[in-house]
């Protein structure tokens, strides 16, 4: 499985941007994507997760309000629509999947970066002012 993240870029304070994550490989099969962000000196944060079937998905507080993760199931392609944002969202964004085969678990349980098994390359937000 392989993931490509995409739509990265420099944004105003206020702003809006859609991220979005397609994933290809072998017959593709999850049980829950997520994404996640990284500044320089700073650890591999959870931003949003979602389960690949139904609607239950999961935010940080920090962004709660603001991000809404979704997919695209015939696309098999996940989207984060990041609004109102600010210069503490300027990241390193990742995408990431869940194997299929994993157990059931709801998006508040998948909001660890061991929770996932396949990673995106990461695409750059930057948030100006």
């Amino acid at each position: 499985v392989q993931l490509q993240a995409s739509g990265g870029g420099m944004v105003q304070v206020g702003g809006s941007l859609r991220l979005s994550c397609a994933a290809s490989g072998r017959t593709f099969s999850s049980s829950g994507m997520g994404w996640f962000r990284q500044t320089p000196g700073k650890e591999r944060e959870f931003v949003a997760a979602i389960r690949w079937r139904g609607s239950n998905a999961h935010y940080a507080d920090g962004v709660k309000g603001r991000f809404t993760i979704s997919r695209d199931n015939a696309k098999n392609t996940l989207y984060l629509q990041m609004t109102r944002v600010q210069p503490e969202d300027t990241a390193v964004y990742y995408c990431a999947a869940r194997d299929g085969n994993r157990a059931y678990a709801i998006a508040s349980q998948i909001r660890f970066e061991g929770e996932y098994d396949y990673w995106g390359q990461g695409t750059l937000v930057t948030v100006s002012s």
